[in-house]
């Protein structure tokens, strides 16, 4: 989803209809996602265990928030 709000695939509104997120969050990832980017090209972007565990939990509550 960030990877089609960065490459203008699609229009935010185009993404929020397709996957019923809110835009404040498809900017939030498509901010996170060219911050991630920028780090890592620059060879600065290390993600730590406990990053990554919260991370998915993050991923979790949104999924079950859209489907209920």
């Amino acid at each position: 989803m960030a990877r089609g709000a960065i490459r203008d695939e699609a229009t935010i509104g185009d993404l929020v209809a397709k996957y019923g997120v809110h835009q404040m969050v498809i900017n939030a990832w498509k901010r996170q996602a060219l911050k991630g980017i920028s780090g890592i090209l620059s060879g600065k972007a290390e993600a730590s265990e406990d990053e990554i565990e919260k991370l998915h939990a993050k991923i979790g509550q949104l999924v079950v928030t859209r489907d209920f």
